[in-house]
């Protein structure tokens, strides 16, 4: 019985890994866990995202679309996603590409103010985890830590705020 059970149970890490923090199966642990295709076939409507190029899998783009019932309804943003060679140990870094005008967002450096993105970051969550908090995230700001003190001044007037949204967005163009 003891065979069979600790043949299920999942392998340790070395002494060594688990004193110093590192992964057990090194740099690169992005190309070894299943997130592109968990993305590719889940159900999540308005979030996508792909490596860049087949030459490096550190390197993702990827697009949002802002939740119908929210001011950002009807409105895709493009992001760049890049993973430490240390991931899922440490967070992507995730910039917008296309201007957002947010609380928190940085609109000239696409910068995001998300604690899980930071402080808050765990191994346990995944490309889709995150792209489905920025999701929410647009809709939903965290005025109390913004990085766009004006778009949090005026988060609470729809009309001005939408006025400014519409003056810094761009529209993707369509490639393919």
């Amino acid at each position: 019985m003891d065979q069979i059970t600790s043949s299920l149970a999942p392998p340790r890490m070395s002494q060594k890994s688990a004193a110093t923090g590192a992964p057990a199966d090194g740099p690169g642990s992005v190309t070894k866990r299943s997130e592109l295709m968990t993305l590719m076939m889940s159900s999540s409507p308005g979030i996508s995202a792909f490596p860049k190029n087949d030459s490096n899998l550190f390197e993702w783009a990827g697009t949002i679309e802002g939740a119908p019932e929210t001011i950002f309804g009807g409105l895709t943003f493009r992001i760049s996603i890049s993973f430490p060679s240390n991931y899922p140990y440490s967070p992507p870094a995730i910039k917008f590409d296309t201007p957002c005008y947010h609380p928190n967002v940085d609109i000239n450096s696409g910068a995001i103010c998300l604690d899980i993105l930071q402080d808050k970051w765990s191994a346990v969550y995944s490309v889709q985890t995150v792209l489905l908090s920025l999701q929410s995230l647009l809709g939903e700001p965290n005025n109390a830590s913004p990085l766009n003190p004006d778009a949090a001044g005026i988060w609470n007037n729809p009309e001005a705020y939408k006025t400014q949204l519409m003056k810094h967005y761009r529209p993707l163009e369509n490639s393919t």
